[in-house]
């Protein structure tokens, strides 16, 4: 008997996807997962998202208690604009990257038991991270507006490119240790690490033109700081936001469209060995967790 023909071309192999690509078709899930991320936040929590203010405004006094009054900063004006337009920007990578490393741990009982892409998990975290990163954005634009702010349209399309930049490198080792944070649970330590260093080499709490003078023999290592994605994005927000509220703004580095490039490409190339080494580990998801 001769044998029957089954045509499976419109089948997908089971349990591989198309990476980071399916998130676009399976766009449902994902809106179900950022609800999920959301509601359960802050549940039983007597602030509830009155935290999502408090942080960052925590946040804010200390650095500005600290840098602005007792260390006397007084080389840039309207100091306070300055630094909360860089924290604003620090505090959505910090959580779009932490939320997205530990997204797979967190959601264990869901990956043990169904097939669903699983970067739909590290990228609802980061859309988790910009609900919560809208409540620090709306205080800098009523601050802004109170200091006489007026935006320019150059300033406002380099405040979205910054915004997108930093999305995207938070997604880019997002991919990248919630893969290792499967199978080897110390990827967290260096999660951690990097957290805390992302406020102290980027220019927050200081003026690029501190690390510029400092290094001023060292023309290159000044590149390679202002090359980092993180960078990039608090300046074009310090453009945006900052410098149209003072008289004399410092300007930005003669380099800074070649930093720009380079930050590009080192966001590129994350995302690329970030999704290589998720989509190596996810093999074994299920029996790892």
């Amino acid at each position: 008997m001769a044998g029957t023909f089954v045509d499976v071309s419109e089948y997908d192999r089971p349990g591989r996807g198309g990476g980071i690509l399916d998130v676009f078709r399976w766009h449902y899930l994902l809106r179900v997962l950022i609800r999920k991320g959301t509601a359960t936040r802050y549940r039983n929590s007597t602030l509830g998202w009155i935290w999502s203010y408090v942080k960052p405004g925590s946040q804010f006094l200390i650095y500005y208690f600290i840098m602005g009054i007792v260390l006397q900063n007084h080389r840039l004006d309207n100091y306070a604009v300055y630094l909360f337009s860089g924290i604003v920007m620090v505090n959505l990578f910090n959580e779009a990257f932490g939320n997205a490393t530990n997204s797979i741990v967190d959601n264990r009982a869901l990956v043990r038991k169904i097939y669903m892409p699983r970067e739909l998990f590290p990228v609802a975290a980061i859309v988790g991270a910009i609900v919560h990163f809208l409540p620090q954005l709306a205080i800098l634009l009523v601050v802004c507006l109170l200091m006489g702010w007026v935006p320019t349209v150059m300033g406002l399309v380099g405040a979205v490119l910054g915004f997108l930049l930093i999305l995207a490198f938070s997604l880019g080792l997002g991919l990248l240790f919630s893969g290792l944070n499967v199978r080897y649970r110390d990827a967290q330590n260096f999660v951690d690490l990097i957290k805390m260093f992302s406020t102290w080499t980027s220019p927050v709490l200081y003026s690029w033109i501190l690390i510029a003078e400092a290094l001023r023999n060292y023309p290159w290592a000044s590149f390679l700081y202002t090359a980092n994605p993180i960078t990039i994005a608090v300046e074009l927000f310090h453009v945006a936001f900052w410098e149209p509220t003072v008289s004399d703004p410092q300007g930005l580095p003669d380099f800074f469209g070649w930093a720009a490039l380079a930050a590009v490409g080192v966001t590129i190339a994350t995302l690329l060995i970030g999704q290589a080494v998720f989509r190596h580990y996810e093999r074994t998801f299920a029996q790892d967790l």
